[in-house]
């Protein structure tokens, strides 16, 4: 029970780096000594020290020796050089007498040789404590390196009677859901590394789709246009702020890609399938570019393709206590509806000052 009492210790300090290390992982330690917790930490920011390290700085810090205790954390320590030196060899120095480790790192570069590292060392490694919990705070992480694509959430928001726009955008403005979830969708914008539309998005929003306020690390931003009609002074061709990738297919007239590319923008041609962009091969593009989470807020027709081909892992609903009835525009599709209904695991709801947010788990048959 006391593993299982530290881990969790662990999971809730990891979940702290939300929206400031991806790509990195989240990741939280805990050193514990004749009972007592002695040091502990989190990966708080991408670049910065990763959890053990800054578990067992805390330990100095507070004049207590990790020699002989046993350190609980939820990832196995990196053993390679990258930003930051091999945790691994760090907690060899430390002279822990055992480590506890929820879930094994699956990227090539790690993938059990941190483990073998410190056991080599003489030191007791338990692993699969609290796996499943350590695994669902880090999907991307690991769908990326178990499957080489991202982990894909639909995001959406609707009214009461399942419409995701109004008709007359000039009468009643472009949002349904309120300030309050819209930023909290703009803080969730920070654990992915992409942002997906359609160009029917672009054409009737307009959007940025940066984080607000301005990040140091602003997702790539995707548009499908499958015959390249985008016009050229949509604000998403704009790559001062961030970088933008435009899919297209053959149908697109090279003339206009040329245009696209001088203006910053990368242009993306990949198969057509009934007319549109080939869903499968972006995802397998977007990860050969280390995109862990895909955030899709597009319209109806792009969360639709998404659910009809099985692409899509989770959803972030958010649905305002408002009918639109005749005002209405962009209604959510029957495969939405669906997945609503009858396809999420792991549902939870949360107020947001009148709107209602779900999240969920898609069941992929």
């Amino acid at each position: 029970m006391d593993d299982i009492k530290y881990m969790q210790t662990a999971l809730a300090l990891a979940a702290k780096g939300k929206g400031c290390v991806e790509p990195n992982p989240m990741v939280g330690c805990v050193i514990v000594k004749e009972g007592k917790v002695i040091g502990s930490g989190c990966h708080e920011k991408f670049g910065a020290p990763h959890a053990e390290i800054n578990a067992l700085a805390d330990c100095k810090r507070s004049g207590n020796d990790p020699a002989g205790a046993t350190m609980y954390v939820t990832l196995e320590p990196c053993s390679h050089h990258g930003k930051t030196p091999p945790c691994a060899d760090a907690v060899v120095k430390s002279k822990v007498s055992e480590v506890v480790i929820a879930a094994v790192d699956a990227t090539e570069k790690v993938a059990g040789k941190g483990i073998e590292l410190i056991r080599n060392a003489g030191i007791t490694v338990r692993t699969g404590v609290c796996e499943k919990q350590a695994r669902a705070i880090n999907p991307g992480f690991y769908k990326l390196a178990e499957t080489q694509t991202p982990w894909v959430i639909l995001k959406w928001a609707q009214s009461a009677d399942g419409y995701m726009a109004y008709k007359d955008t000039a009468k009643h403005g472009q949002w349904i859901s309120n300030q309050a979830s819209r930023k909290d969708a703009n803080f969730h914008r920070r654990s992915v590394q992409a942002i997906l539309v359609g160009i029917n998005t672009v054409k009737r929003d307009d959007p940025m789709l940066t984080i607000r306020p301005a990040s140091d690390r602003q997702p790539l931003r995707v548009v499908l246009d499958s015959k390249l009609t985008i016009p050229m002074d949509s604000k998403i061709l704009n790559t001062d702020i961030a970088d933008t990738l435009i899919v297209t297919t053959e149908k697109a007239s090279p003339d206009k890609i040329t245009e696209i590319e001088a203006e910053g923008p990368q242009v993306l041609t990949v198969k057509e399938t009934n007319t549109k962009c080939d869903l499968n091969e972006l995802l397998k593009e977007l990860g050969k570019r280390n995109i862990q989470q895909l955030l899709v807020e597009g319209g109806p027709k792009v969360l639709d393709a998404f659910l009809t081909e099985n692409l899509a892992d989770a959803v972030r609903i958010y649905k305002a206590p408002k009918t639109l009835a005749d005002q209405g525009a962009a209604p959510i599709t029957g495969q939405m509806e669906n997945a609503i209904q009858n396809n999420l695991t792991e549902v939870k709801s949360k107020e947001i000052e009148g709107d209602k947010r779900t999240t969920g788990l898609l069941c992929i048959n």
